[in-house]
């Protein structure tokens, strides 16, 4: 299984934690599609722990960390 850990305003609606098996994901970009969250909101994208892109292969037993982009003042 591929772990999905989402973050802030990813959150509303949605699990923090959620669990997509591989076959259903080949990358970040499919992780969008599946959560309906247009991949231009995603500010980070790691893939076990370390920054990527949405392009980049995932595979079974990852950990994929979502964060949009922060605002404030």
């Amino acid at each position: 299984m591929i772990e999905v850990r989402l973050f802030a305003t990813f959150r509303e609606g949605r699990e923090k934690i959620s669990y997509v098996e591989p076959e259903k994901a080949k990358n970040g970009e499919d992780i969008c599609r599946l959560y309906q969250i247009p991949c231009e909101e995603v500010a980070i994208f790691l893939i076990n722990g370390r920054h990527s892109d949405l392009q980049k292969p995932i595979k079974d037993g990852d950990i994929l960390a979502l964060f949009p982009p922060v605002g404030g003042g």
